[in-house]
């Protein structure tokens, strides 16, 4: 029997997850350094949720016709990797387009196959996902914090230098991630669509789309927001800091979760939360102390939302439909929610200015709330995971 790799997850987690939190919180700065306007800013950062509208369906279901995923997730680190090398050549808008888009295609698929890797590894080893999920996230406080540390007292182009070494760094680890043993499941002889299109599958993906959407503003525009009201980027590098830090306790603290609430009340209790949270960032920006409690509901309004809704994909999604599912479930949510939230909040940020964008956003989960709550009956959903 193979053992559990968890290491080589756990490394590769803790790189892609470091390279998120140099970009996301940073890029938008980087961007507006060379002088783009909010609505540009939103339109270039939306392209990583439009391409992962389509770009990992596509790998997801050349890695279940293979029965190969690490390959996969070779390939697309390799050509992350050389697609952002572009972003040393120019910095008209025209050529970040096409250099962000290129990189985005292959960066937002490889992911969603390290998901679907992880999970074959981790359901015969009996081993609980936040274990190696809270990896990625103490990758991201590393980055976080040091590059807002750095970015204080260095020019803001040092960005694109630490995010080039951190990619080079996730190609290699790729090549330890070991192939999982994927055995057949009764639903391999549906089509994928089958599966899908079952109302309580539609419901989650909805319910996640436009948890994405909310989140996708806070990705996008958070520290743009808080650097127009005053605060350095050392502060925005602990708030976000904070963040993670409360989703890394959610993780460790899930099994028990779990085991006590089923799946569906951990969506909704995550959903309800978020409300709460980006309502507290639109009104609350004056004042640290409630931008520090808003932070600390990043533990539900990502940690144990994200948790629930790949565990949930995983338990519809077996056998040969493993990796087009963990891909479906990106593709909807991070790439349509993603878009939707990039681009709103691009347009709201530049008319109605960080206050009402902030307040309207907490308007996508509680619709999503009501999705989840009405539709999303399955038995899945509604089960208890014990580890």
């Amino acid at each position: 029997m193979q053992r559990f790799p968890y290491w080589r997850l756990s490394s590769f987690y803790f790189t892609y997850y470091m390279f998120v939190g140099a970009f996301v919180p940073y890029w938008g700065l980087y961007l507006k350094s060379v002088n783009f306007s909010a609505v540009e800013i939103g339109v270039l950062l939306s392209l990583f949720q439009v391409s992962r509208i389509f770009s990992p369906s596509f790998w997801g279901w050349l890695a279940d016709r293979t029965n190969r995923r690490v390959v996969w997730i070779k390939l697309t680190a390799l050509l992350g990797l050389l697609g952002y090398i572009g972003v040393f050549f120019g910095t008209s808008f025209v050529w970040l387009f096409f250099v962000m888009a290129a990189l985005s295609i292959f960066t937002s698929s490889t992911l969603p196959l390290a998901e679907a890797v992880t999970m074959a590894h981790i359901e015969p080893a009996n081993q609980p996902y936040g274990r190696i999920r809270v990896w990625g996230s103490i990758g991201f406080i590393v980055a976080v914090l040091g590059l807002g540390l750095l970015l204080d007292f260095a020019e803001i182009e040092s960005l694109l230098w630490c995010l080039l070494l951190i990619q080079a760094t996730l190609f290699l680890l790729s090549f330890k991630i070991p192939e999982p043993y994927v055995p057949p499941h009764h639903t391999d002889h549906l089509p994928v669509w089958k599966i899908v299109t079952r109302p309580e599958v539609l419901s989650l993906l909805i319910g996640c789309c436009l948890m994405v959407s909310a989140h996708s503003v806070y990705y996008s525009f958070f520290s743009i927001f808080l650097e127009d009201r005053g605060y350095s980027k050392t502060l925005i590098g602990i708030l976000w800091a904070v963040g993670v830090v409360c989703e890394i306790l959610m993780f460790v603290v899930m099994p028990k979760l779990t085991a006590r609430f089923s799946l569906k009340q951990i969506l909704l209790m995550s959903l309800m939360l978020a409300v709460l949270r980006f309502a507290m960032i639109g009104s609350g920006v004056t004042s640290l102390a409630i931008l520090l409690l808003a932070q600390t509901l990043h533990a539900a309004t990502f940690g144990s939302f994200h948790v629930a809704s790949v565990a949930i994909v995983h338990q519809y999604f077996k056998g040969k439909h493993q990796a087009k599912g963990q891909a479906i479930y990106s593709s909807v949510g991070y790439g349509l929610g993603g878009t939707i939230g990039g681009i709103s909040g691009g347009y709201a940020l530049q008319y109605l200015g960080g206050e009402t964008t902030f307040m309207l956003t907490a308007i996508y989960p509680l619709i999503g709330f009501l999705v989840v709550a009405f539709w999303l009956k399955s038995s899945h959903a509604n089960s208890h995971v014990r580890r």
